[in-house]
């Protein structure tokens, strides 16, 4: 697996990385579907062990995954894995407590410990602000950043993360978080990366960079015939392509372009999709839903930075 420096933190990482959402099975909060359906303990626990020993040592989750339970399933394996060979990331602020609201200190720090004990670690590697929704008028910010610091400074963390949905969100924060890594959403089809001016933030000041739901949540990848129905507690059944059969079609489509043009991968779509997002961003790892060993195991075929040609080609394909 190819590694990359993780910006500031000067952390080794792999170029693909794990990405746990779908550990914590399905999962309604606040009436909205925010989980995934198909989740198994044992296959999750084995995809874990997988990526370890496929060298996919990166291995991120959240506090709000399954209320806890992606994290608990991390905390289960270090029997099977060395928990010293693992940077393990997770987040806080989705969970709203007591309070009622966002990013509430002491309930920042309640959750804290929480992850901690779930995760059946003394340190967090890096801990991210899992969105950029700091109350009206940014109220709950200065003393959501100070309670971070706190936490880093007493040792609980060591990096300090920043992530959203949306560009513009981390750009409006980033300078006042001066965060070690950031953590966009970013495919192929949704990428306000560069617009946003976040790649020149990040390239400018070395931070790193982990992309997550690089594949619109399985839609790049082109495996559907025809539109899926998700039951209540997938957060996929909320999302408009999963209904659409020109756009199924037309990612179908873009699959078997990609898959011609690299027929020589063992994983071509995964190849192109993953590649060129890291084209160009040489602190850049890309976040990969791994449920399963087999899944592990394709993620760890792919991690190479596509060319700039070959990149721009592989977003023509999706695109047009």
């Amino acid at each position: 697996m190819r590694t990359i420096r993780f910006g500031r933190t000067n952390v080794q990482v792999p170029t693909i990385s794990l990405g746990t959402w779908g550990h914590g099975g399905p999962r309604v909060s606040e009436g909205s579907s925010v989980g995934w359906s198909g989740h198994d303990d044992r296959a999750a626990k084995d995809a874990l062990a997988g990526a370890y020993r496929n060298g996919i040592t990166h291995w991120d989750t959240a506090d709000a995954y399954g209320d806890g339970h992606s994290e608990k399933l991390i905390g289960e394996v270090w029997d099977e894995v060395p928990r010293e060979k693992i940077f393990v990331a997770t987040k806080f602020g989705w969970i709203k407590g007591p309070s009622n609201h966002w990013y509430d200190p002491k309930f920042m720090r309640e959750q804290c410990e929480r992850s901690l004990h779930n995760l059946r670690i003394d340190v967090i590697d890096l801990y991210y602000f899992h969105h950029c929704d700091f109350g009206p008028g940014d109220r709950y910010f200065d003393d959501a950043l100070a309670t971070m610091r706190k936490l880093r400074d007493e040792g609980k963390i060591r990096f300090i993360g920043l992530s959203d949905w949306d560009g513009t969100k981390i750009m409006k924060f980033v300078e006042r978080v001066d965060p070690d890594v950031v953590q966009p959403y970013r495919n192929l089809l949704d990428d306000d990366y560069e617009s946003s001016g976040l790649k020149e933030w990040i390239d400018t000041r070395d931070l790193g960079v982990a992309f997550f739901s690089p594949l619109k949540h399985g839609l790049l990848l082109g495996k559907y015939d025809k539109p899926v129905q998700y039951p209540e507690g997938d957060f996929r059944s909320g999302i408009p392509g999963f209904n659409d059969a020109k756009f199924i079609e037309r990612m179908k489509r873009a699959a078997a372009e990609v898959t011609s043009k690299f027929a020589n991968q063992r994983e071509p779509v995964l190849h192109a999709v993953t590649g060129a997002l890291l084209a160009g961003n040489p602190t850049a790892c890309v976040l990969l839903g791994q449920r399963s060993a087999k899944q592990a195991e394709a993620a760890a075929a792919v991690g190479e930075a596509l060319s700039a040609s070959d990149a721009e080609a592989v977003r023509r394909a999706y695109r047009e």
